[in-house]
């Protein structure tokens, strides 16, 4: 049985790159367009892996990963968090800050535009677990 992914992201072609990044790997793939979905679809697919955006509508990554991880059906799976907040703001994160600032850690945190290498090699090994 193929592993599922998650990806959520309120842009298109940003679920189409961490699919395309993704895929050679053999996973399958549920999607989802802004926060609430994201939770939403989380509960009803069980994903191995959630691939996030931070910044989208509805609900924002943040308030998305704080929700999962208050549910025990899900708290359990891994989250990268994905953002292009350090290239509009110039205000950095980081695993450890995401945790501080929300209450909650992702298991990796990336600032857009990520290498899809990267987002390859954090998956592979989240998914390895």
């Amino acid at each position: 049985m193929p592993k599922k992914v998650l990806i959520v992201d309120d842009e298109a072609d940003m679920r189409d790159f961490a699919q395309a990044a993704l895929e050679d790997d053999g996973y399958q793939f549920v999607f989802a367009a802004d926060g609430v979905e994201a939770v939403e679809r989380a509960a009803a697919e069980k994903p191995d892996l959630i691939v996030m955006d931070v910044q989208m509508p509805k609900k924002d990554g943040f308030a998305a990963l704080y929700d999962i991880r208050r549910d025990p059906a899900l708290r359990a799976i891994p989250v990268i968090l994905l953002t292009g907040i350090a290239e509009k703001t110039g205000v950095r994160f980081d695993a450890g800050t995401v945790k501080e600032y929300m209450g909650e850690q992702p298991e990796a945190y990336f600032d857009k535009p990520v290498d899809p290498d990267v987002l390859r090699e954090a998956a592979r090994k989240l998914l390895a677990k």
